[in-house]
């Protein structure tokens, strides 16, 4: 199943428009809180998604019917780029245990590029739900491959990807190469254009370069 929350109009909208716009992009602690906020708001309709347990909470007064989360999920970020998104939904699932995945591309001496993954932290994921996040759905094939990667660590019972831009292809190739089908994609905006360098148009950019800095 695909959520895209940009098929609504809300404020979440607000937050796509800026961290496209060139200008605003400028502003760098912006261009992350408004990824954070992104975050926050992915979490708040993955929390729906959840199981809950009826519970009883003591007030000052006596006490209350409640509903409280019955399994925190693995939130797993794939480095640099993610972290902004990552703390988001961190904010809310905040006792939620966390991976991280360095992945990044090997560029050839002809263009072309492979994905290499470097390092992976990771808790026990069997049975867990896992929301993996990263801002750009470019290719697909860094989202795919670290997937595989956290399947090492145990095999969770749901995965919910979490991206703030994804390109059409990302998600056809999302859909055609994830081993199993048990998975939930949620975007901010699906945009249908992927260059040969597969850059997303319009996109916004290297969300890592926009959140922290150029690098070599």
């Amino acid at each position: 199943m695909i959520h895209n929350l940009a098929l609504q109009n809300s404020i979440f909208n607000q937050f796509v428009a800026e961290i496209r716009d060139v200008n605003i992009q400028k502003d760098s602690m912006r261009f992350r809180r408004n990824l954070e906020r992104m975050g926050e708001i992915f979490a708040y309709e993955i929390s729906k998604t959840l199981a809950f347990t009826d519970t009883k909470t003591t007030t000052p007064l006596g006490e209350a019917d409640t509903k409280t989360l019955t399994d925190q999920p693995v939130i797993a970020t794939i480095l640099r780029a993610g972290l902004p998104l990552h703390i988001g939904i961190l904010n809310y699932f905040d006792q939620a245990q966390n991976a991280f995945v360095s992945a990044y591309r090997r560029h050839k001496k002809d263009n072309s590029f492979e994905i290499a993954l470097e390092y992976v932290a990771c808790p026990d994921l069997t049975d867990k739900v896992v929301i993996l996040c990263d801002p750009m759905l470019a290719s697909g094939a860094s989202m795919a491959l670290t997937y595989r990667a956290l399947l090492e660590k145990g095999i969770p019972k749901h995965t919910h990807i979490v991206t703030a831009i994804a390109s059409q292809q990302g998600i056809t190739h999302i859909k055609a190469s994830m081993p199993n089908t048990n998975y939930t994609i949620w975007c901010g905006a699906v945009d249908e254009e992927l260059t040969a360098h597969s850059y997303i148009v319009p996109g916004l950019g290297d969300a890592g370069d926009l959140a922290f800095g150029s690098k070599l």
